[in-house]
């Protein structure tokens, strides 16, 4: 993308309407608009346009604004464009999980339309200051539907640990449902989902044991064991070796100091 290049702005709201102002202002500033009343239309004309900054709504019916946001985090043709979230869910759970999901900002509605055309107007910046002009032009890693679907999952996965939804919320949460994701963890990893689950609580518990001085007990609840012996069982399971052998063996840190009897 080029400085000179009219930059494509794709909007994605079931309620269009509300946003007239602020498309004939967009337009009106030379702006290229694409609209998608649709959570699955506006995945489908991302990945097609690769637009410059996408305009997301949060609550649509079908596929929410959240779950489309972590399929483009995952597509590599849009897991760098800008997403904008432009709500009227203006709740803090709310705006912390659009921002923790990689949206750039956070706006609620009902807006002021220069206010809205100001921010995209930061973040297009941002772009062209970060990314080569010609990456727009570059040809793209092309995953299948099922492939970011499962990269999606296996993220949600690994930012829950100590408390994963459970298969249907997992499945809802990346816009599928729960027979066909575990169809694809099937089909790509060979595995079930709550197989994956327990493998990456192991490999994350591994890590934790080797790199930090925290106690069992306190690794079991970082990774989602109900309990200390629950873990330690899982881990001899997998490993062959205690929690605490495994620290032994891999010169990890001591765990804090034990009081005297």
């Amino acid at each position: 993308m080029s400085f000179t290049d009219s930059p494509l702005i794709l909007i994605i709201d079931d309620a269009p309407e509300e946003l007239r102002a602020l498309v004939t202002l967009l337009r009106a500033h030379g702006f290229r608009l694409s609209l998608a009343s649709e959570a699955h239309q506006g995945y489908q004309r991302a990945l097609a346009l690769r637009p410059d900054l996408i305009l997301l709504d949060v609550h649509m019916p079908q596929m929410s604004g959240f779950t489309l946001c972590r399929l483009l985090r995952e597509a590599p043709a849009t897991q760098r464009v800008p997403v904008v979230f432009l709500t009227s869910a203006s709740d803090i759970d709310d705006r912390l999980e659009g921002l923790t999901l990689g949206g750039v900002d956070y706006v609620v509605k009902p807006c002021v339309p220069e206010e809205v055309l100001a921010r995209i107007r930061i973040h297009l910046q941002r772009v062209w200051r970060e990314q080569p002009a010609a990456v727009s032009d570059e040809p793209v890693e092309r995953l299948e539907p099922d492939q970011v679907i499962l990269r999606a999952a296996m993220r949600l996965i690994e930012q829950h640990l100590a408390d994963v939804p459970g298969l249907a919320e997992i499945a809802r949460q990346v816009g599928t449902h729960d027979k066909r994701l575990s169809a694809i963890f099937r089909e790509h990893l060979g595995t079930t989902v709550f197989a994956y689950i327990r493998e990456a609580r192991l490999r994350r518990a591994q890590t934790l044991l080797q790199d930090s001085a925290m106690s069992i007990q306190d690794v079991a609840d970082l990774v989602g064991f109900r309990s200390a012996c629950n873990f330690t069982t899982a881990f001899r399971e997998r490993l062959g070796v205690t929690p605490s052998q495994f620290r032994q063996q891999v010169g990890g840190l001591d765990e804090g100091p034990r009081s005297r009897p």
